[in-house]
């Protein structure tokens, strides 16, 4: 139900391994118990809480050979203690890694020791490696405000660093979980030069998802030779059409993390300019990016839809971007989506309060779905349509928004998901 149909680009293919198909990847996910001391700072007397589990909670990612790295992270003012640490070990290598480690279960934000836990688990990374502490970035997830026990991590050091495999894609991506109901992860190879390249990548994230500049947690990886000027370069108009087109619930994360390294094992020519070959690895970001915004978006806390509006007809792509998004994150939109009710109006609403330049009379809107395609709305007013039809294309689990601003050569998409009664409830009790 949670798995998105993934599109089909000619010249990739998608394969297995998540953040460990590049060459010269490694990663390890298994649970050190931080939600455990959590609760044993806040209950001494032993009574923990209901939600205390055995649920992975610590990864590390690992590559082989000193990588090429390019990063971008939350801009809300509130920054956790892990982008304000990574944002420093990135600057003083000059956007260079040899890893990457990450928890779940505390985001380790406005905590006045925050930075002091960041470095020691950066430290404890390095020391199992064998790497300078400024070569490990840190990323972490979970409930804000409350005190990062570092002794679990301590004592799992050990046993994360000696179980890194090339195969251990999966439960790294679990161990990053925090409400998401499912893993994310995808990965895809293409040819670049006569050399077989790979990239790779996994998220987490289900709510407190409206990013801008990044999303979540996600760590991608590739082999293939790409400049630190150029793959900051990628990350950086990718991350704009994909994951800052994605809102589960209009606010803006003060963790989220994209990493983005390059072992260059792939063997190909180094990317150091535009061109055709930045081009091609550029289009497999897009791809690596774009699936796991969808699964981001289609797996949004109490979701049960997954929203796409693709707008067309604008005057360039930013005003596109701005009226797609406008509709994703309508409240009463998505809650129209979730009771499958082709209220309409509610989308040219969204549509016209958007801070962008077009004409109203000239709005078309469709809504489709693997059931058909309905036409709803035509120059600003609606038309005649079957309101047993389009009940059955909203009841499908992927619905497509298609709204026509004019003739412009402006086009977005913006992702987003079905707001229920089952968001609230999960987070009426977040922290219990």
């Amino acid at each position: 139900m949670k798995q998105i149909n993934k599109v089909k680009y000619e010249g990739y293919n998608y394969i297995d391994g998540g953040v460990c198909a590049a060459k010269g990847f490694k990663a390890n996910g298994l649970y050190c118990g931080i939600k455990k001391a959590m609760d044993a700072l806040e209950a001494p007397d032993g009574n923990e809480s209901p939600l205390s589990n055995d649920k992975p909670d610590l990864c590390l990612v690992a590559a082989d050979v000193l990588c090429n790295a390019a990063a971008v992270f939350t801009q809300n003012k509130v920054k956790g203690a892990p982008v304000t640490l990574s944002q420093k070990h990135l600057k003083a290598t000059g956007g260079r890694a040899r890893g990457m480690i990450l928890n779940s279960k505390n985001a380790n934000t406005c905590n006045a020791d925050g930075e002091q836990k960041t470095l020691r688990m950066c430290e404890l990374a390095a020391n199992k490696l064998g790497v300078k502490t400024e070569e490990i970035l840190i990323a972490q997830t979970g409930v804000i405000g409350q005190i990062m026990p570092i002794e679990p991590v301590e004592n799992a050091i050990d046993q994360l660093y000696e179980g890194l495999t090339y195969d251990g894609n999966e439960k790294a991506a679990i161990a990053i979980m925090t409400t998401d109901t499912v893993k994310k992860e995808v990965a895809v190879e293409f040819e670049l030069g006569g050399k077989v390249c790979r990239i790779g990548g996994m998220g987490k994230g289900s709510g407190m998802i409206h990013p801008n500049m990044a999303t979540t947690l996600n760590v991608i990886t590739t082999d293939c030779a790409v400049s630190t000027a150029m793959l900051q370069k990628a990350l950086d108009e990718v991350v704009k059409i994909t994951y800052n087109c994605l809102s589960v619930d209009g606010d803006q994360s003060t963790n989220d993390t994209c990493a983005l390294l390059s072992s260059g094992l792939a063997g190909n020519s180094e990317i150091t300019a535009e061109g055709s070959d930045f081009d091609i690895f550029k289009q497999a970001l897009y791809i690596i990016m774009s699936n796991i915004t969808k699964m981001l978006a289609k797996d949004g806390e109490g979701a049960t839809k997954l929203l796409e509006c693709n707008v067309s007809g604008a005057k360039n792509t930013d005003e596109a971007i701005i009226i797609a998004k406008s509709v994703i994150c309508s409240p009463l939109f998505k809650c129209a989506m979730f009771g499958a009710d082709a209220n309409w109006g509610r989308i040219l609403c969204a549509v016209g309060y958007a801070e962008a330049d077009f004409d109203i009379n000239e709005v078309d809107v469709k809504l489709a779905s693997k059931a058909g395609e309905i036409h709803v709305c035509e120059k600003g007013a609606g038309i005649p349509f079957s309101e047993e039809q389009a009940k059955k294309i909203l009841l499908e689990d992927e619905i497509f928004i298609k709204v026509s601003v004019g003739s412009g050569e402006g086009k977005a998409t913006a992702w987003g998901c079905d707001l229920t009664y089952d968001y609230v409830k999960i987070n009426g009790d977040y922290r219990s």
